[in-house]
């Protein structure tokens, strides 16, 4: 379905949709593949409730299910500003060069460039610029060949704006697809969050054949729409890469 026209551009009241939280879950099973899957039967007409296992029987031998291989680092982290007891929350966006980062910071009217922020006695960062979005520009300090095994142990996972809880060390492994692969997103491509080994298994022994192309998810998909005109929304750029 088109919303919208050149005429007529897309409303973002056109897209409101009233879900009673009740109906959001807010814990993932453990479980993955044994999720409701809703069927919607274009030529009958019909809606069906089946499981997410169930999937399998809508691919025949020989279709192609293409699938995003991105991997979710842990990238919310807490600092204490200029050794003071002051925390600050920051959300690493992306690594721009060796030691170098793009992020966003809470409250970020306390952060300021000059100051330096401490995760730890051997890990800091120094704030070295603003960015056009509100962030901030990072430069790490640690003693050790890499941020990443310290972002992976003490970082936590974001959780989309309609989770309302905090995070928790088992987010790290369920809110992640079983064929994660490439690090590089703020947020998982949930489409894929119910696909389990097993399922993916059977998939292949029925002749369907599983490709993957990676997209990085960024910041914008946290972002909330703030205009009523979308044609006027400023989309946030993401990192993608399809193999030959």
């Amino acid at each position: 379905m088109f919303f919208g026209s050149v005429e007529k551009p897309p409303r973002l009241s056109e897209f409101e949709l009233d879900v009673p939280e009740k109906l959001i879950a807010q814990d993932p099973l453990k479980k993955r593949d044994q999720c409701n899957l809703m069927v919607l039967n274009r030529k009958e007409q019909t809606i069906e409730h089946r499981k997410f296992t169930n999937i399998i029987d809508y691919f025949d031998k020989g279709d192609v299910m293409v699938m995003n291989n991105t991997r979710v680092y842990p990238a919310r982290l807490y600092a204490n500003k200029d050794k003071s007891q002051s925390k600050v929350e920051v959300f690493l966006l992306r690594e721009l060069s060796n030691d170098l980062w793009e992020a966003m910071v809470k409250p970020a009217r306390k952060v300021r460039i000059g100051n330096k922020l401490w995760f730890s006695k051997d890990i800091s960062c120094d704030v070295i610029d603003n960015t056009v979005s509100g962030g901030r520009v990072l430069r790490f300090e640690y003693d050790q060949e890499s941020l990443y095994p310290f972002i992976e142990k003490v970082g936590y996972s974001p959780l989309p704006p309609y989770i309302d809880r905090k995070s928790t060390p088992s987010d790290k492994i369920y809110y992640q697809t079983v064929y994660a692969s490439e690090r590089g997103s703020v947020a998982a491509p949930t489409a894929g969050i119910h696909f389990s080994k097993a399922l993916l298994g059977r998939m292949e022994k029925k002749g369907i054949k599983l490709a993957y192309v990676t997209l990085h998810i960024g910041l914008g998909t946290f972002r909330p729409i703030m205009v009523e005109d979308l044609t006027r929304h400023q989309m946030d750029s993401e990192y993608f890469m399809v193999p030959a």
